[in-house]
């Protein structure tokens, strides 16, 4: 069985800083808590590490549509199945929202009960508020 996670988070700070600090792939382990690393491939395909609850886990992905301060779309080709994608919404010419959405195949015990309780979604609230603290404090330097 699928499970689906969609959060999002409102920043204090313009799409373009958004965009500038997503767009960089190899940056993501700098505010997901989960992803060890990222080792670009070529120009759209990369591989993963990631440390989830009692496993370690690897995958390539490959970004499937990239419209620059827009969104950015990706789905794995090897290993752990999932796709994702995250939008940028100009709030205002100073506020942003990020959206996050991944489709995945839990496998094993703790990935299905993360799916059942939620756990996945709290991690993915964390992880955004991280990104919201990167984003805001990037914004602010750039202001000074």
């Amino acid at each position: 069985m699928a499970s689906s996670l969609l959060e999002a988070v409102d920043i204090k700070a313009p799409v373009s800083v958004c965009w500038s600090l997503w767009a960089d792939v190899e940056r993501w382990p700098s505010f997901l808590s989960h992803v060890k690393h990222v080792d670009r491939i070529d120009a759209t395909t990369f591989a993963w590490q990631v440390s989830l609850p009692a496993a370690d886990k690897a995958f390539v992905a490959e970004l499937t549509e990239v419209i620059v301060e827009d969104r950015i779309a990706w789905r794995t080709t090897e290993g752990v199945h999932h796709a994702g994608v995250v939008t940028f919404h100009r709030l205002s010419a100073v506020e942003s929202r990020v959206t996050l959405q991944i489709e995945y195949e839990p496998s094993g015990f703790v990935e299905h009960l993360g799916a059942l309780t939620n756990l996945d979604a709290t991690l993915t609230n964390y992880d955004l508020g991280e990104f919201q603290t990167m984003a805001e404090h990037a914004f602010a330097n750039e202001k000074l």
